[in-house]
């Protein structure tokens, strides 16, 4: 009988066998990896990243890596390339073929088919005699001593040894090329990640009114400009610099400790020195300033010029966080 037990006691050995089978690359790593690693760095041509099975599924997935981090990439199918698919390797281009045995039938046909077009051939195989490892310019050996699967045949451990020596190339490739985070959102523009690394705190307040009163402003002018700017704050200017914020909190303190309002004015109620960022602030450094201060609201001005008011509310609509 299969007990809650019995199923963890699976996972945590299945997940124990491939880290084992991972960390025995790193045995393999040599020469091969050394110059297939240059070869790629070097080419004025593209990655074309090729396999079969689980094997193809493998290379979809180090194409996508390869191309966010500044390698092009091409997935082609190793049963496709012989039915035309070839036509899209181009003279330049370094091709990395993947495959546990390396002498799958695909395989067979396909390796002298790659050479004869004379570009670098890359093997990442779990067979170094395979015909495709003798027929590679450069071999990665990615040899598993069993599979996690319990009857050995389900690709687990050998598919996780392809994707992380794809993954070494890759990080090496960003490290050689000097891949920097302004880089990586170029390739990422959508989503979280890329509002993350693209979005400024000016993408944001580009529409949004400017709460602002003077330090003699009425108190009760003070509040309507609030409510009517629906911000929750306003910035107090004097000759043109900013030397104060209030917030709906401050009114409301205000209100709680007296029992009339009328002779003061914003000055009295202001906050000093309020927290200032400029427009070229990153919407995620932003984003921070507001949690470490505990503020929902932060005044943004360039070289002392009021530019408006980010709220945190406009950066959760963008989906940051």
């Amino acid at each position: 009988m299969i007990t809650k037990e019995n199923i963890l006691a699976i996972a945590k050995k299945t997940i124990l066998s491939e880290s084992e089978a991972i960390t025995k690359l790193i045995d393999f790593l040599d020469e091969n990896f050394y110059e297939a690693t240059q070869r790629i760095y070097e080419t004025k041509g593209r990655l074309i990243v090729t396999g079969i099975g689980k094997s193809a599924i493998i290379a979809q997935k180090m194409v996508a890596t390869f191309n966010s981090t500044g390698t092009p990439s091409m997935f082609l199918h190793a049963s496709e390339a012989i039915h035309g698919d070839l036509g899209m390797i181009q003279k330049e281009d370094i091709i990395i073929c993947i495959s546990k045995s390396g002498n799958s039938p695909e395989i067979k046909v396909l390796v002298p088919l790659l050479k004869r077009f004379g570009n670098i051939l890359i093997g990442i195989t779990g067979n170094i005699t395979s015909f495709l490892a003798k027929g590679s310019d450069y071999v990665l050996n990615t040899t598993v001593d069993m599979e996690a699967c319990p009857i050995n045949l389900a690709p687990t451990n050998s598919t996780t040894a392809q994707l992380v020596m794809g993954d070494a190339l890759a990080v090496c490739l960003m490290e050689m090329r000097d891949f920097k985070p302004e880089d990586f959102a170029v390739y990422h523009p959508g989503g979280a990640l890329g509002k993350k690394l693209l979005l400024r705190v000016k993408d944001m307040i580009e529409h949004s009114l400017k709460p602002m009163v003077t330090p003699d402003t009425s108190v009760k002018k003070v509040i309507f400009e609030i409510s009517e700017k629906r911000l929750g704050v306003t910035a107090v200017i004097e000759n043109d610099k900013i030397i104060g914020i209030i917030t709906d909190g401050d009114i409301r303190r205000m209100l709680n400790d007296r029992d009339t309002f009328a002779e003061l004015t914003a000055k009295d109620i202001m906050t000093k020195n309020p927290k200032l960022v400029s427009s070229d602030t990153m919407a995620v450094d932003a984003l921070n300033i507001l949690e470490d201060f505990s503020i929902t609201q932060l005044i943004v001005s360039d070289n002392g010029t009021y530019k408006g008011v980010l709220h945190l509310h406009d950066i959760l609509k963008e989906g940051i966080v």
